[in-house]
């Protein structure tokens, strides 16, 4: 309870200082008097989750991120699983992927636009290619990180490739993968933004981008919060289902001073020490 009070005190802070900044009208060298209060906000908030507009930009753009994202995670999985495991693929593969990995998923918005028939194809590639490479990356190395020693334990017990794939590899690399998977969904939601803005017709993005050419302003901070809890719900639920299925991982629990809390030792009875030999048998002993 105590660090839940913490996070909300440190939430709260920030809002008033927000709103303590931008109804003062402070201008040190930020304009903050440009900005809108957090009432200003508030209301604007109020206002959109009435209208229908918002849940259908709501609706948009969740199904266009969990698209993209279910597309980047199988693919990403499946690929730098095979590159770990397969020097032909690495061969064939590793190059191609290489040369693409360093371009911006946002940079892609033409290809999209010249490669599919319609925008929201388009934003699903661009969502999907953003959380693609991180997953890649992560499976990737986690794979290559594994014991040999359990493939071989496999391996001597007549397990195959397959049986390999299932029992090894595959629960070897989850912190991994979901490593890869909580950096992809956070890019995802980056890039699929900016897709809306540059070519959709509905979503928070392309809400937030008009609301910007009407000076809106209200409005744009509207679909900036709404973009954070997005962000925030999906990459928490990713998180728990990574803790969900590596509960056989071992777990530290922290004290507040920052190390770790080491179980008490249970007290072990000691056994009384053997008595020695008395006078008479030390003497006998000594004339032995």
């Amino acid at each position: 309870m105590t660090r839940y009070a913490l996070r909300a005190a440190s939430l709260l802070s920030a809002l008033g200082l927000w709103q303590l900044l931008t109804s003062l009208d402070v201008n040190l060298w930020l304009r903050f008097s440009q900005f809108p209060t957090v009432t200003d906000v508030a209301r604007a908030f109020a206002a959109r989750l009435s209208g229908p507009d918002y849940w259908t930009d709501l609706t948009d753009s969740l199904t266009r991120i969990l698209t993209g994202f279910l597309l980047a995670a199988v693919l990403g999985v499946a690929t730098g699983v095979l590159v770990a495991r397969s020097r032909l693929a690495e061969d064939l593969l590793g190059p191609l992927l290489e040369v693409v990995r360093p371009i911006p998923a946002i940079a892609l918005v033409p290809v999209a636009i010249l490669l599919f028939p319609s925008n929201e194809q388009g934003i699903v590639f661009i969502t999907c290619a953003a959380a693609f490479f991180p997953v890649l990356v992560s499976t990737r190395h986690a794979v290559r990180a594994l014991t040999p020693v359990w493939e071989e334990a496999v391996r001597t017990m007549g397990g195959g490739r397959w049986r390999i794939l299932g029992s090894v590899v595959l629960p070897g690399a989850l912190p991994g993968v979901f490593g890869g998977l909580s950096v992809g969904i956070g890019v995802s939601w980056i890039c699929v933004i900016s897709a809306e803005m540059i070519s959709g017709q509905y979503g928070v993005g392309y809400r937030t981008w008009q609301d910007y050419t009407v000076v809106d302003y209200p409005g744009v901070f509207v679909g900036m919060v709404t973009i954070g809890v997005l962000g925030w719900v999906t990459s928490t639920a990713v998180e728990l289902l990574g803790r969900r299925l590596t509960r056989w991982l071992p777990r530290t629990s922290y004290v507040p001073a920052g190390r770790p809390r080491l179980p008490r030792a249970a007290a072990v009875p000691v056994p009384p020490a053997p008595a020695g030999p008395g006078p008479q048998e030390a003497r006998d002993e000594h004339l032995v």
